[in-house]
Order: C-alpha cells, then structure tokens, then sequence
C-alpha cells in the first residue's frame, strides 16, 4: 500500500444513529444475576507506544460502563519486564490462561505478518491456549471466579481487536492485506445476517459504528470462522469460542484523537492543513457502539461454549 496517496481521504461525518432497541440476550444463553465477576485479561501489543497509558484506560473506561466489577489485568507482550513494571502491567504474557475468564488481544502499531519474537510469542500463546482447551474438553463458558492451573478448566473466550483480529485470522488459515484506504475515525459497517443475529441490539439497523484505526485489513477469512460484520471486519468462530472485530470498541474520542497524526502519513496530507484534520477529528467525535459492542462482548464470554463440531 502507498501511504503517500496523492489525494487525501477524508470521510464525511457520519449523522447521529438511530435509537436502538434494549440489547436482548439469546434463548437459553443468559447467566443468573449472582454469576461472580469476570476476570478480563488484556494484551496490548504496541512496541513501545507512548500512548499505552492512555489506550490502558480506554478499556478500563469502556469495560468499566457495562461491568464496573470486572477483575482486569494487563500485559504488555512487545515490552521488557522493566517497561511492563513501568507501565503497571502483569506481564509479558498471562502465565495461565484458564485464571481468566476473557481474553482480549488489543490493537498494536507493528505488522501482524512480522517475524519479531516477541509476535511469535503471542501466536504460540493463542495456539497453545486453543490447543490445551480443545484436549481438556470445551465445557460451558468460565465466570466461575475462581482460578484454575493451566488446562484444568474451561477455556477462557478469545476476542481479538484490530491487530489482535488480524493475528487470529493469520493463525487460523487468513490473509492480511494492505487496505486500498486506511481508516481513522468512526465508521459504519454492514452487519451479516448471522452478525445481525449475534449483535441483536443492532440487528434492525444491520450496522455497527466503531471507531476504526488501522491501514490493514483481513483479505481472505480465517477457516472455521463465520463473518459477523461484512468486509472481513468481524468473525465468530464456529464453536463460539473467538470473537474478532477490526473496529475498537474500547476507544472513545478522546484515546482516538491521540493519532490524528497518523492522517498525514496515510492520506498525504500536510501537517499544516487544519481544514482536512478538522474534518477527522469531526469523525472521531461521531457517536459510535463501543458500550453496546462491550456489553455484547461480556455477555459472550458467559455464553455456553458448544463442541467444536457445532456450526453457529
């Protein structure tokens, strides 16, 4: 992709959204109101951002609006354990993934197709955790707050954001392009009809708003995933286990307008053109469905996990 393009683009600010209905929970997939806290586990995979800090508490604002007692803990796989005790984390990576209950694997500012180690780290990371659950059997969702040694419980839900849906969708048989347009601000995506079912809050409109921040797109869809958001922008895997999405439901306007720099290398505008910035800044003040995504998301990782042999 030519990240100089001769001509700058520049979306249009989206109009307000419609009122949506109440978000509905799937027959026979909700949990009782006693169900303990979740415990969220949170990769972020940037090298040495200095914008970390304040991607951290996009997740912890956005988590805190739809589950303010969920357990968060934050790794930092790209950085040295001096930078992870610097930046508060718990580490590298999560000494055991069955402790938790979710998985985020975030956003992060280096190609997914590179062949850094710390990236083999994360990839080796994702497999082992699919493969020890899959031989120890897939059971119902986690939420039971207590920890578990490695394999001894159910396997933790897997949602991958941005950097983190284009890693699961190369691990699992996909493609990673460069997009023809990058994207910076919010955008509006169609959902597929099974993306309409999965999103029901969404599913009269049929599409989903999100802030969006990248300048590479999955090309060819991961094997054993059904698309959710149409454009290779969303997938669920068949045994309810992965969920990735390109767009970020955890930034809000203020954690977006960190990178307006961006625009300039992308679309090859000048720094000093205030009138095109102006107009991208305008887009990432635009509403978006980060807290109705979140909520989805949260109610999925309690969601019954079914054999690996059933197609959603």
């Amino acid at each position: 992709m030519n990240d100089h393009p001769s001509s700058p683009l520049v979306q249009a600010p989206l109009p307000p959204p419609p009122p949506s209905p109440p978000p509905q929970m799937p027959a026979g997939l909700s949990s009782p109101a006693s169900s303990p806290p979740l415990r969220i586990a949170i990769l972020l995979n940037s090298y040495r951002s200095p914008f970390l800090p304040s991607i951290r508490a996009s997740y912890e604002r956005a988590i805190a609006a739809v589950s303010p007692d969920a357990t968060l803990s934050f790794f930092y796989p790209a950085e040295s354990p001096e930078r992870v005790a610097l930046l508060n984390g718990e580490g590298n990576l999560p000494p055991d993934p069955s402790a938790y209950d979710l998985i985020v694997l975030g956003g992060g500012n280096t190609d997914p197709r590179a062949r850094h180690p710390w990236i083999h780290r994360v990839h080796r990371f994702v497999l082992d955790s699919v493969s020890a659950s899959t031989r120890s059997g897939s059971g119902s969702g986690s939420g039971s707050g207590s920890g578990a040694g490695a394999g001894a419980g159910p396997r933790p839900k897997l949602c991958g954001i941005c950097w983190g849906h284009q890693t699961i969708a190369l691990l699992f048989g996909g493609e990673v392009v460069e997009a023809e347009r990058p994207e910076l601000g919010v955008t509006e995506a169609k959902l597929t009809p099974v993306g309409r079912r999965f999103f029901a809050s969404r599913g009269r409109e049929g599409t989903l708003r999100l802030q969006q921040h990248h300048r590479r797109a999955v090309g060819k869809p991961p094997q054993g995933f059904t698309e959710l958001v149409a454009g290779n922008q969303g997938f669920l895997s068949h045994d309810n286990a992965i969920l990735t999405l390109q767009g970020h439901p955890e930034k809000d306007a203020q954690c977006a307008r960190l990178r307006i720099h961006d625009a300039a290398r992308w679309y090859g505008l000048r720094e000093d053109d205030e009138a095109a910035r102006s107009v991208i800044l305008r887009s990432m003040e635009q509403p978006h469905h980060g807290t109705e995504v979140w909520e989805r998301i949260l109610r999925w990782a309690r969601e019954k996990q079914p054999s690996p042999e059933v197609h959603l």
